[in-house]
């Protein structure tokens, strides 16, 4: 078993959504390989997300995310299997999708099925993506009058 690889893949699917959440779109974007195959379902944008490189999906994010909505990823429960350069991994998560400019909150959770290989620099990288969602749910910020942000981030008027 190489222990190694499997902390750098720990350690690499912890940055993948830490820099998602804090929209670091450069560390963002160098946790995925070039060609990365990215799929993404949500029930929230009506249709499935397909990409094949990593630009579309880091100005995806960018072009979405960026606007005050505000995310947090919780990855747990690894299993990691590595052979040589390659690997692959199945995740639990988490997420939480704030969105104050359309008054809802998003929750969710589901199962990652993600391969990674070691680029030429030595870096692991995520070589494809995807996930099954356990559940998500929507709520309406207008069904929930005692809802209010007391700390964001990305509001300057509540960041701390």
């Amino acid at each position: 078993m190489d222990l190694e690889a499997i902390e750098s893949i720990k350690r690499l699917k912890h940055r993948y959504f830490r820099s998602l959440d804090l929209k670091l779109w450069e560390d963002f974007g160098d946790c995925l390989a070039e060609d990365v195959r990215a799929r993404y379902g949500t029930m929230a944008m009506d249709e499935p997300l397909h990409f094949d490189a990593r630009d579309a999906v880091v100005e995806w994010m960018k072009g979405n995310l960026s606007n005050g909505t505000i995310t947090m990823h919780v990855a747990q429960h690894p299993e990691i299997d590595v052979d040589g350069g390659t690997a692959k991994a199945s995740w639990a998560f988490e997420d939480t999708v704030i969105v104050p400019d359309f008054k809802v909150v998003i929750r969710g959770a589901g199962y990652y099925q993600d391969e990674y290989r070691r680029d030429p620099d030595g870096q692991w990288r995520i070589a494809a993506t995807g996930y099954e969602r356990i559940y998500e749910a929507i709520t309406s910020l207008d069904d929930t009058p005692s809802f209010k942000l007391i700390a964001n981030r990305w509001d300057p008027e509540l960041a701390h």
